[in-house]
């Protein structure tokens, strides 16, 4: 493989990262090229040392991925973390995808019982004194409050869940990667011993 094909499919890899974080990386790798060829290695013996382009890009995208969520906590970190997870292919996908999009639409019912509990408790709080609520004026403001209150609980819950789902599933997705990259490791071995 040349080195402008290596970079080629580096670069196709790297699409959706961040612009100025993929050019660092692809900043990097050229550099490595630049230094085996100071070393005298041709360009294929490079590219060779550095494996497959379109695995490592995905395996750059998941680090980086992991590394935004590990510091912003965000839904947009967690869902750039779980899709370059699964990118990544370390996990088996036909096993956990049903469970996890079962799993993220639980999740995302309890959000919308929350925001509903919390509509209707400011409408109980709003309306109720105006409209003969049970016990007057105090209790409907009071009920009101009360169910808003449930709402912000049910929703700070549901928050503390779902970075327990995201940190388990990175977690997870380093385990299983460590695991398996041996394997994988081995097997591009012979498959690149096999092309000689």
């Amino acid at each position: 493989m040349t080195r402008a094909d290596f970079m080629a499919r580096l670069k196709r890899g790297l699409v959706g990262m961040p612009t100025s974080s993929a050019a660092d990386i692809l900043s990097d790798y050229e550099t490595h090229f630049e230094d085996g060829k100071a070393a005298g290695r041709s360009e294929a013996e490079v590219a060779q040392a550095l494996g497959d382009p379109d695995r490592l890009a995905r395996e750059l995208k998941a680090e980086a991925g992991i590394r935004r969520w590990n510091q912003e906590q965000n839904p947009s970190a967690a869902a750039g973390a779980v899709f370059a997870v699964l990118g990544l292919g370390a996990i088996d996908i036909l096993i956990l995808l049903p469970i996890l999009m079962s799993v993220i639409g639980v999740l995302f019912g309890f959000y919308m019982a929350a925001l509903g509990l919390f509509i209707g408790g400011g409408a109980v709080m709003i309306a109720g004194p105006f409209a003969g609520f049970p016990g007057g004026a105090l209790a409907a403001i009071l009920g009101g409050l009360g169910l808003m209150a449930a709402a912000t609980a049910l929703a700070a819950l549901t928050t503390i869940l779902t970075i327990w789902l995201v940190n388990g599933l990175v977690w997870f997705a380093r385990l299983h990667y460590r695991l398996l990259k041996p394997a994988l490791d081995a097997q591009a071995n012979d498959n690149s011993g096999d092309r000689s």
